[in-house]
């Protein structure tokens, strides 16, 4: 601010925009280190430098001069007046990032996605994921979590849906064969399948089971064909994994960590956040951040829609007892109804992974979701099934085999515990999700991919 005014500095960082004033005699130039969404004001004589090169939009600068305050009227806080130049980096003029605004159709094309990090929304994205990423560890590391780095390659299924991206050395023609029908995967590298990770739940609890509270903070995959913002091929996870913690207090501990991110996105991010965000964003952050959350079973849930039904909403998917709630049944729960963050719990069993606690009604799991205003669902988790015949059985209800889960069912046997987790996928989190906050965006890949996210 203007407190600074007289100190001598040295900046370095890219033209957003550059004008001649004074018939060339003198220029003015926005230039953005990239550390906020604000770009400082550059004042340039002729008599220091080419203005030519100095004014191009997307010109990289190292520059030295003097903090001075703006004449009273000027919007600008502070200028800088330059003495030297160190460095110009040139631009071509074909730089395809114009000093206008971009829509996201045009980000979308493939010629521009090298430079996205460039524009004001990505970068703005860039900071905020950094910022949430820094709030996370910080969070669990408040409360005595310890950080543990579980297999991105892994032979367990986590979600039992088969939809994995599978990883092998076995390519091309002469791939062996059992039976003359499926592959050998014994002549793999790993000798059997495997996999990219969908969660790095299941062995997350092995050490929740030898050293208390654990979290993870990775990337995850998911093989599914879906053009929605909701559904990526690659994504990070925050999965926390809580001991001796029933279904309570694992929504206890997600309310508190959704309270968390969202406050420190209020304290440290407001300025991004108003850049790239919808105007009530801030509002709902607000809200959110100092509002308990309401909690209703799956099956009040159900009734509410129904009611709503009756009373003549109207629903692309049908409500009735026993479905996966959609997004709008989510949304309608959260904007609608109680006009805050929900909790729904105790859902169906067949709409369930096997290792949720199955309920004394063995028809619902001890599983709970965290609902949110314009996003819906944010976390999804549940009290694990601690019981050994209990747990066994429900892995052979899904249809999977039990020799790869030998492991999981030991955790079972030797010295078993209660405990809880959830996940959270980070391109959601803390009601953020913009339309781009994915590592696909901001680095180039496969087309197909690319089309695959972006849509």
């Amino acid at each position: 601010g203007a407190g600074l005014a007289g100190q001598r500095i040295r900046v370095l960082g890219w033209v957003k925009t550059g004008r001649e004033q004074g018939k060339g005699t003198f220029a003015f130039l926005e230039v953005n280190d990239g550390s906020c969404p604000a770009n400082l004001q550059v004042i340039v004589d002729s008599a220091m430098a080419n203005l030519g090169s100095l004014v191009a939009t997307g010109a990289s600068v190292k520059v030295e001069g003097l903090l001075v305050a703006p004449p009273v009227g000027k919007k600008q806080r502070i200028e800088l007046r330059l003495e030297k130049v160190l460095h110009v980096g040139p631009v071509d003029p074909a730089y395809p990032i114009p000093k206008t605004q971009l829509s996201l159709e045009v980000l979308r094309d493939h010629n521009h996605i090298h430079l996205r990090p460039r524009t004001n929304m990505i970068s703005a994205i860039i900071r905020i994921r950094d910022a949430l990423a820094f709030a996370t560890h910080s969070f669990f590391h408040e409360n005595e979590f310890r950080l543990i780095h579980t297999p991105i390659i892994t032979t367990s299924d986590c979600e039992g849906a088969g939809e994995m991206f599978r990883v092998t050395t076995m390519v091309g023609e002469g791939i062996p064969q059992k039976d003359g029908k499926k592959i050998d995967y014994a002549a793999d590298f790993f000798g059997r399948q495997a996999f990219l990770t969908v969660s790095g739940q299941l062995q997350l609890e092995t050490c929740a089971c030898a050293v208390g509270d654990v979290y993870t903070f990775g990337p995850s995959f998911r093989a599914e064909h879906s053009h929605t913002s909701r559904h990526l091929a690659e994504f990070w996870m925050v999965e926390p994994e809580i001991v001796d913690a029933d279904i309570q207090d694992v929504m206890n501990w997600a309310e508190a960590y959704v309270k968390y991110m969202s406050q420190w996105l209020i304290d440290k991010c407001c300025d991004d956040m108003e850049l790239m965000a919808d105007k009530g964003c801030i509002d709902r952050l607000r809200m959110v951040a100092s509002t308990p959350f309401e909690r209703i079973s799956y099956t009040e849930a159900v009734k509410i829609l129904e009611e709503a039904v009756k009373g003549g909403k109207k629903f692309d998917n049908k409500v009735e007892w026993g479905i996966d709630l959609a997004s709008e049944h989510e949304r309608f729960l959260t904007e609608n109804e109680f006009q805050k963050p929900v909790i729904v719990y105790n859902y169906p069993k067949g709409i369930k992974a096997f290792y949720m606690r199955l309920n004394d009604d063995s028809k619902t799991v001890a599983a709970m979701d965290v609902l949110v205003p314009k996003v819906g669902e944010l976390i999804g988790g549940s009290q694990r099934e601690e019981r050994y015949e209990v747990i066994k059985e429900r892995i052979l209800e899904m249809g999977l085999p039990l020799k790869p889960y030998e492991w999981y069912l030991d955790l079972r046997r030797f010295g078993t515990v209660k405990h809880s987790g959830f996940g959270l996928g980070f391109e959601q989190c803390c009601c953020l999700r913009p339309a781009l906050t994915t590592l696909e965006t901001l680095f180039p890949s496969q087309d197909t991919q690319e089309e695959q996210i972006c849509n």
